[in-house]
This record gives structure tokens, C-alpha cells and sequence, in this order.
């Protein structure tokens, strides 16, 4: 799922040795560079961030032109009038597909470290358009750098326009971080809960914490998870030019300052369907599953978000056994030619049109009566294959 801020720059732009806490990193002159390749990116402040254009979900051209602590979308040409955004422009600290900033490791959510960490930074409207500026904080079960998260999605959305909305359904509402904010939960093959402002802000200066207690407290996260990465930037449906984020810092010790409110942008009368992941999941390094005895599970499929050219599947496997399963597979026969890009929760291989996908070493045990999911993206039209599981 996906994912991710202050004020005009010069009413409450941040600096180092700013009250309130200690930066962990300093800011530097500016880059001034433009960035217009898909997955472009580059390292800011001596590498202590890191900014991306990062164009996912459309082929069309999108450029930033980037500082040392924001960017600037000049170029947005994708449309996408349903399913995923085209992209997420963004700043990050941490590590996204093994693209890492200085030093980091994965920060476990039970820790002291955890509850000292807070971010800060400023966004900056267009006057239409669909789209939303958001943080997005990822969190795993393990202390891992690459690949696709799968414990949570936290996302903090500062603002939104043109009917934009996150995945899922609104499950409450929460004060926190200055503000009051709707929360969303829904699911992408990991966890995505989604705290909407209520009254838009431009800016935000807030402990992770903030949100992440709520989201454990809501059972939608656990303790024992890592958080690898803070994101902050605009997911763009459409008419993402002049969108800007400025002023991105991450912190320690800070003192959570809340939000800055901002008349609400006027949303036009478009509902985009929900959100999907910012970043493209990538396959786990594992076999798949050997079980070839009697069958003693399940597998249902449905497709949860559709973009041009490209799907959402997702697939839940149900130990239909009297015990504890060992290891499971799931085959299937794509009937169009589809073809997997990458998968979670599970190793898929793919041989013309032919699928297998299996367990995975922390999801091989599955319970009598329980079930389990893992996802995948898929390339070209919208499927719903007729699937074969075994277990042992």
C-alpha cells in the first residue's frame, strides 16, 4: 500500500537548533537539481535524507525540482481516474528498497529510541487537482532494509483534494498531533491505517508515536514491529503541478508542536477509489511451499484495486485440516497472459501462464480453522484465476 509536513517557509520554516529537539541531521545549500526519471532519486544533507520522484503507477512524465530539505512537482502528466496514484514525490529518512540514509537500522516500536522519534515539515497547495499530502510511515515485523513492508502502512494526511481517499473505511476519529483526525483502516497485503485531518494543515511537527500508540491500541499494529522509514509527499491522482513540501526534518526529542490549520482545499466532485501502496511490492526470497499430500486447505482470490495496465490481487489461503499445516502452495493459470511483477507474504514463480506461489517461513503454519493472505501485483488486465491449494 503508500504512506505520507509545515507552513509557508517563511512564517515557520525549521531550521537546525531549532526548541524543541535535536535535528538529526542538519540542513546544507540546495541541490537545485530536477529530477524526471521514474525512480529517481538522490541523497541531500551528506546523505542524512533522501529525495525520490519515485513514478509508480503511470508511465507518463512527472518531474520535481528538488532542494536539500523539499521539492517542487513542475511536471505531472499522469491521469489516473481510478485505482492507484501515479506516483509519490517524497523525502525520506530510512530505508526504502535498500536505498538507506547514513547509519540507519530499523527501529524497534518498543524501544526508548521509538518514542523520541518526530518529524517536521511544510506543504504547499495547488488550486485543484486530485491528490493528497501525506506522510507515510512503514513498519515491519523485522528489522529489515529491503523490499515490501509487511506489518503496517501508517499514513498522516495533512490535506487532500478532488475526492481523494484512503484505503478502506473510516473506523473512528482520534485527537492527536494538534489536530483532529478521521481514521481510516484497510488492507494491501499489510496493514494500512490512515489518520485524515479533519480541517486541513499546512504544516505538521509530531512524534510517530502519536499515531502509532493509537493504531497498536486499535489492534492494527503491534509493538514488536520495526519501523524502517519516514516519508513525506504528495500522491497524485492528477494535477499534482506546484504541489511543494519544504523544511522535511526528522528528530529526536521533540516536542510533538502539532499542526498549522489551513483553509480546506475544495474538493471537486471525483471520488478516486482508495489508495493504493506508494511504493511497488517486491517477492520475499523464499521457496515455495512443497506440500503435495491431501489437500488441507483452501484458496479464494479477489482482485482489491485495478489501475491501467496493471492489478491488485489478493488471495487467502484457509487450513481446512484437523492441524496445524507445515507448508502450503496455491497454482493457478492466468487466463490472459497476466504476469506477476512481485508478490507478498509469499514466493511466487512464474512459468508462461502458469503460477506457483508458496509459504513463506514465517506464514508455513497455519492453524486448523485459520488462514492466512499474501498479495501480489500483477501486469495487464483485471483476473480472477481459478486456484489449486495444497498443504503437508
Amino acid at each position: 500500500m503508500k504512506a505520507r509536513l509545515i507552513a509557508a517557509a517563511s512564517a515557520v520554516a525549521v531550521a537546525a537548533g531549532v526548541t524543541g529537539g535535536i535535528v538529526l541531521s542538519s540542513p546544507a545549500s540546495a541541490v537545485n537539481t530536477t529530477m524526471c526519471g521514474q525512480y529517481e532519486s538522490a541523497k541531500v544533507q551528506g546523505g542524512d535524507y533522501i529525495v525520490q520522484n519515485n513514478v509508480w503507477g503511470t508511465s507518463a512524465t512527472q518531474c520535481i525540482d528538488t532542494t536539500e530539505d523539499g521539492f517542487t512537482i513542475t511536471q505531472q502528466d499522469g491521469v489516473n481516474s481510478g485505482g492507484a496514484p501515479t506516483a509519490y514525490p517524497s523525502f525520506v529518512w530510512g530505508c526504502h528498497y535498500n536505498n538507506c540514509t547514513n547509519d540507519f537500522a530499523p527501529i524497534k516500536a518498543s524501544s526508548s529510541e521509538f518514542d523520541t522519534i518526530g518529524s517536521k515539515a511544510t506543504m504547499k497547495y495547488n488550486g485543484g487537482g486530485v491528490w493528497n499530502a501525506a506522510y507515510d510511515v512503514w513498519f515491519d515485523p523485522t528489522a529489515r532494509k529491503d523490499g515490501q513492508n509487511t506489518g503496517a502502512e501508517l499514513m498522516v494526511w495533512l490535506n487532500k483534494s478532488g475526492g481523494a481517499q484512503p484505503v478502506g473505511s473510516k473506523v473512528g476519529t482520534v485527537t492527536t498531533a494538534g489536530g483532529s483526525w478521521d481514521v481510516w483502516y484497510g488492507n494491501s497485503g499489510w496493514n494500512v491505517i490512515s489518520y485524515v485531518r479533519t480541517t486541513a494543515a499546512t504544516s505538521i511537527d509530531f512524534k510517530v508515536s502519536d499515531f502509532y500508540d493509537d493504531a497498536v491500541q486499535r489492534g492494527y499494529a503491534q509493538d514488536s514491529w520495526y519501523m524502517t522509514s519516514i516519508q513525506a509527499g504528495f500522491e497524485p491522482w492528477s494535477g499534482g503541478k506546484g504541489l511543494a513540501l519544504s523544511g522535511f526534518e526528522v528528530t529526536k526529542n521533540g516536542t510533538g508542536g502539532g499542526t498549522t490549520p489551513t483553509p480546506p482545499a475544495t474538493d471537486e466532485p471525483v471520488i478516486p477509489p482508495t489508495t493504493e501502496p506508494t511504493t511497488p511490492p517486491t517477492t520475499e526470497p523464499s521457496n515455495p511451499g512443497t506440500g503435495t499430500g491431501a489437500a488441507k486447505c483452501n484458496a479464494t482470490y479477489k482482485v482489491t484495486q485495478t489501475w491501467g495496465g496493471g492489478f491488485i490481487g489478493e488471495v487467502t489461503v484457509k487450513n481446512t485440516g484437523g492441524s496445524a499445516t507445515k507448508n502450503w502452495k496455491v497454482d493457478w493459470t492466468w487466463p490472459a497472459g497476466q504476469k506477476v511483477v512481485s508478490s507478498w507474504n509469499a514466493s511466487a514463480a512464474q512459468t508462461g501462464t502458469k503460477v506457483s506461489a508458496g509459504n513463506l517461513s514465517y506464514n508455513a503454519a497455519v492453524a486448523s480453522g485459520a488462514g492466512t493472505q499474501f498479495g501480489m501485483q500483477v501486469e495487464g488486465a483485471s483476473a480472477e484465476p481459478k486456484l489449486t491449494c495444497s498443504a503437508a
